[in-house]
This record gives structure tokens, sequence and C-alpha cells, in this order.
């Protein structure tokens, strides 16, 4: 039927041809500073659900740009606007666990369910990888199964359950770790300075 398939009324496809060209394709790249404002709005819209993150409010720049490695910080653009983000902070300053990090992954509510997180975290997967960096690894409440569906699509794997390892609003709350192991990146051994 001409209809599901969205063909116009003469069933020649311009309706659906129209349809593709107007939904806009993600666009992924390099974050930049003066993406802050957008990407601190998109936090903070992730932070007022009460299941994306410990946290309470959107750091200072100052702060989330110490915490975050520089060349792992990507957004998502839709129609020239930030839509997402994504960014790693390494997990230990020992050298032993250089390539591990930790992500975090935002959507702005207007872009949810458009593929915008499965297009972060795979330019996320790439970007680490290219880096040399064989984990990535996240702490999920069991509540966001849109984030843990996410990181399950992307390759990773369910390593247990923290059972309420820390408060939220008066409420003790589980974490569900996730890693994703790289198969193409490997671990370089440390380098120690000489005595």
């Amino acid at each position: 039927m001409g209809g599901e398939r969205g063909d116009g009324p003469a069933g020649d496809g311009i309706h659906a041809a129209t349809v593709r060209a107007t939904r806009s394709a993600v666009g992924v790249r390099a974050m930049r500073a003066g993406d802050w404002p957008a990407v601190a709005e998109i936090y903070a819209q992730g932070i007022a659900t009460g299941d994306a993150t410990f946290e309470t409010e959107v750091p200072a720049w100052d702060r989330w740009d110490a915490a975050h490695l520089p060349d792992h910080r990507l957004v998502a653009e839709l129609d020239g606007a930030v839509v997402g983000w994504t960014a790693v902070s390494p997990v230990s300053g020992r050298c032993v666990y250089a390539g591990v990090v930790e992500d975090s992954v935002y959507v702005a509510e207007s872009a949810r369910g458009r593929g915008v997180g499965r297009r972060l975290l795979a330019a996320l997967v790439g970007s680490t990888e290219a880096a040399g960096i064989w984990t990535i690894q996240t702490g999920i409440f069991p509540e966001n199964e849109p984030s843990l569906a996410l990181h399950r699509a992307a390759g990773f794997r369910v390593l247990g359950v923290r059972d309420r390892p820390g408060q939220l609003h008066g409420r003790w709350r589980d974490v569900v770790l996730l890693e994703r192991r790289s198969a193409v990146a490997g671990r370089p051994e440390c380098t120690r300075p000489s005595p």
C-alpha cells in the first residue's frame, strides 16, 4: 500500500524522499571550549532526571575541563545545534592504568531516541582506540535503562553491580559497572624514569 511506504497520493515515492531529506543527519566533531554552554545545558538535563549521575549540579568549566582528557571530548550536532556530548576521564594516575578511562555520554532531551548516543559512543570508541586506550569503563544507575542498552549495543559488558556506593538526594543508589575492552588497542609497557 502506498501510505505504508510513505508514498504520496500518486504512489510515486516523492513524499518518502522528502521525509528522508528533511531528517537531518547527526554529525559528530571534537568539542570546543565555546560548546560549553550547550554541553552544560545538556548535562543539566541529565542531572535533572535523577538517573544519570551522582552529581547534583553542573560543575564550572574549569573543573570539568581539568577532569576530562582533551583528545576525547566529542559533541553531536543536529541542524547546527549541539545535541549531545561524550568525554572520558582517566581512572587513575598510575602508569599501569594509562589505557583505562571512564566515559560520560549525555543527549539533549529533544534529541533522545534519534541515534545521537549511538553515534557519539561509536566515535568515542574510535578515538580512544586510535590513541591506544584499551578499556572504557562506566558506571550506570540500574534505572537508566536507555544508557545500559546503549552501552551494551556498543560492546560493553556488565561486570557487576556496586551495592549502594553512594546516596543521591538521601537515597542509596546501586551502580552497574560495565566495560568495553578494545580488540585492537593493547597495554603498552609502563615507562618509568631511570633512577
